[in-house]
């Protein structure tokens, strides 16, 4: 299995890890005793954990090269190597990192199944409960990711050498290109009412009263009230971070608190609304502990965004002005708006505005479904950090899938290299990280042919 396959699995059993959890506590209630398979360092590996990822491996559709019983909890294993390095090496997943990734992982959530009260239902917890079971597993994979992306930062090729590896290549092992596509967003957010927000900036207000009269701590109202469930789980404490780690409006108010015992005033951010207090400054970073609330958005005003977005799309069509222009000065969308609306994200380092359409958000890769270039949707609705947003999206061009040529191409072959380059790098460093770290296996699993050499001694 290759790296990227691992990887792939991994964040794909990760969307999941709600059901993961409730599937391993399943297996625990029906075995009298749980049974240790593997230790690798310090660490065990469960037979739960195996069963537990084997379940969802096959919910997910993840199919493993070779015996599913020998790749699982090697792949267990591997992920704890990486896991070890990067607590030695002091790699860090800052809470924002997580917040954000798991917002990412909810909204695609919600895309697949319709609706959050859906989502719930399926899973039969609050959204609270299951971003609180995706937050561990997200934040172990983002930092076995980071150990890997450390340890083949440096490798790079040149064009002399991509077209060298290429050169003698057959024409069935060409790579073929996956069809792309590159599309052009406006976003509305649909207006949170004032009734709403008022509301939302009451029940702040009441835990700033409580606190100050001495009726609860801080801690405990974040841990009651904040929506900010990683945090919450610790009384609301962020942790050690920098003001560039933070949304700058947060940021402001943060790095001016100066009296630990005071609560600030109410902030907004891009996240909703928040009180804050001080723990402590170091230098340039400041740990501090915040109570989240997010004003709810109404299914009228919803309907109002969406119907404005009909309008914009029947001026664009009338060629009163274009989308680029509309985009450039209607879009709320902060990530576009100055692209015209181009959406772009990072393929292997670098930035591009060419998506394979698994790389697009679920909703806008529905919605151009069967477009032509030129043409735009209709506006649909979508999940984006969290929040509810409106949007219309415009194809701007497709290319079909085809075998890679060097002059078209260039990029698509000089990652296939790289690639292959980074999986010999880091396929050495795990064979040379299992020769340094004990590792006891259960007997049965000493004929397994293993993708990595040196576990069997």
């Amino acid at each position: 299995m290759s790296i990227r396959s691992i990887l792939f699995a991994m964040l794909a059993l990760a969307s999941t890890a709600m059901q993961a959890k409730t599937d391993k506590d399943s297996i625990n209630a029906q075995s009298t005793v749980d049974e240790v398979i593997w230790v690798v360092g310090d660490e065990a590996i469960l037979k739960s954990d195996v069963e537990a990822m084997r379940m969802q491996a096959l919910q997910q559709g993840v199919h493993w090269t070779g015996n599913p019983d020998c790749a699982i909890p090697e792949q267990i294993a591997v992920q704890k190597l990486f896991l070890h390095q990067a607590a030695i090496d002091s790699i860090e997943v800052t809470d924002a990192q997580i917040s954000a990734g798991v917002d990412r992982q909810i909204d695609y959530m919600i895309s697949v199944v319709g609706s959050r009260e859906k989502l719930e239902e399926y899973h039969k917890k609050t959204m609270t409960q299951i971003r609180n079971e995706l937050r561990d597993s997200y934040r172990e994979n983002q930092m076995v990711e980071e150990m890997k992306q450390q340890l083949v930062k440096d490798i790079a090729v040149t064009p002399a050498e991509v077209r060298r590896y290429f050169k003698d290549m057959p024409t069935d092992s060409i790579p073929f290109v996956p069809t792309e596509v590159e599309v052009q967003i406006i976003t509305q957010t649909p207006r949170v009412s004032q009734e709403e927000i008022n509301r939302v900036k009451g029940e702040l207000r009441d835990y700033t009263d409580r606190i100050n009269r001495g009726d609860a701590s801080f801690q405990t109202l974040a841990r009651l009230y904040s929506e900010d469930p990683g945090s919450a789980r610790r009384g609301g404490e962020l942790g050690f971070m920098s003001r560039m780690e933070l949304d700058p409006a947060f940021a402001a108010v943060a790095f001016n608190l100066t009296d630990p015992k005071k609560v600030s005033k109410i902030v907004e951010s891009e996240f909703g609304f928040h009180i804050i207090q001080l723990i402590e400054k170091r230098g340039e970073k400041a740990n501090v502990r915040h109570i989240l609330r997010r004003p709810v958005v109404s299914n009228e005003a919803i309907e109002k965004s969406l119907s404005q977005l009909d309008s914009l799309r029947t001026d664009i069509a009338d060629a009163k002005f274009t989308f680029d222009q509309a985009a450039s000065v209607l879009s709320d969308d902060k990530d576009t708006r100055n692209n015209k609306g181009v959406m772009f994200h990072d393929d292997m380092g670098t930035r591009t505005s060419r998506f394979q359409l698994q790389d697009l958000p679920a909703e806008v890769a529905r919605a151009i479904d069967g477009l032509k270039i030129g043409e735009v949707t209709k506006p649909f609705q979508m999940m984006k950090n969290g929040r509810t947003v409106c949007a219309i999206v415009k194809l701007k061009n497709r290319s079909e899938g085809h075998k890679a040529t060097i002059t078209e191409d260039f990029q698509v072959m000089k990652n296939v290299v790289l690639e292959k380059l980074r999986q010999e790098k880091i396929h050495q460093w795990v064979v040379e990280k299992i020769k340094n770290t004990y590792v006891r296996i259960n007997d049965r699993y000493r004929d397994c042919d293993f993708e990595y050499q040196g576990w069997i001694r």
